[in-house]
């Protein structure tokens, strides 16, 4: 079972394939005599794609954030969210979790922020009155610029620091069916600063997940792996 969320919004029907594109910025060189080199760079923004459903009758199929009656929202609902998200230009967290029929819930999930980089609405009388819209997404990163100041100073003679007041470092052991999403609502409080989770062991996630021939950037994270929670 597949649970498709845009800024934290559940989409009643899952989409029947979507496609997750990551490409490399390697640059190919010719050397005199000696060919063809690859010079490796850091992996691209992925780029999202799917086919969403969004009925405008209450299926019993469809599934919906939480039970009860007057859950139901129809397609316009959903088409709102996406002309909102692109008009005031939003970053939004995306997430697919991806579950077995026993209830137990994959290691590998998808959660990244991305922007709406493109969508088509279609209406085609075989889906009835419902819409079919053609999402593109991108992923996003943080970036700035970074200022650094450098100043001499005296060498001086200090002494040793008091270590009963040395920060606390808190940890966390990830468990099976966790994501950087659930630590982070769980641990600080907000889905959203998964980043933070992921810069503060950059190195250990993308060494785990690079031992095992797979992707960087925090999209693969293993049971046993010790966090630090910033």
């Amino acid at each position: 079972m597949y649970q498709f969320y845009l800024n934290d919004v559940l989409f009643p029907i899952a989409p029947g394939s979507v496609k997750i594109k990551t490409s490399n910025k390697n640059k190919t060189l010719n050397l005199i005599n000696d060919g063809e080199i690859n010079i490796l760079k850091a992996p691209g923004l992925s780029e999202i794609s799917f086919k969403l459903l969004l009925p405008n009758v209450e299926y019993p199929f469809a599934r919906y954030a939480k039970a009860g009656k007057g859950t139901f929202k129809e397609g316009a609902y959903y088409l709102a969210l996406f002309n909102k998200i692109k008009a005031e230009r939003k970053i939004v967290p995306f997430v697919i979790l991806r579950t077995l029929d026993n209830g137990r819930q994959l290691d590998w999930d998808t959660s990244m922020k991305v922007s709406i980089e493109d969508y088509t609405i279609e209406e085609n009388a075989k889906e009835g009155i419902d819409f079919v819209v053609d999402l593109k997404l991108k992923q996003y990163r943080e970036y700035g610029t970074k200022i650094v100041v450098i100043q001499q100073k005296k060498a001086s003679v200090q002494n040793n620091r008091d270590t009963s007041t040395k920060p606390a470092v808190k940890s966390y052991t990830i468990k099976s069916g966790d994501t950087l999403w659930d630590i982070a609502r769980t641990q600080l409080g907000n889905g959203t600063k998964w980043t933070a989770i992921y810069n503060a062991n950059k190195i250990l996630i993308d060494d785990t997940a690079r031992k095992r021939g797979l992707s960087t950037g925090g999209h693969w994270i293993f049971p046993g792996t010790v966090l630090t929670i910033p």
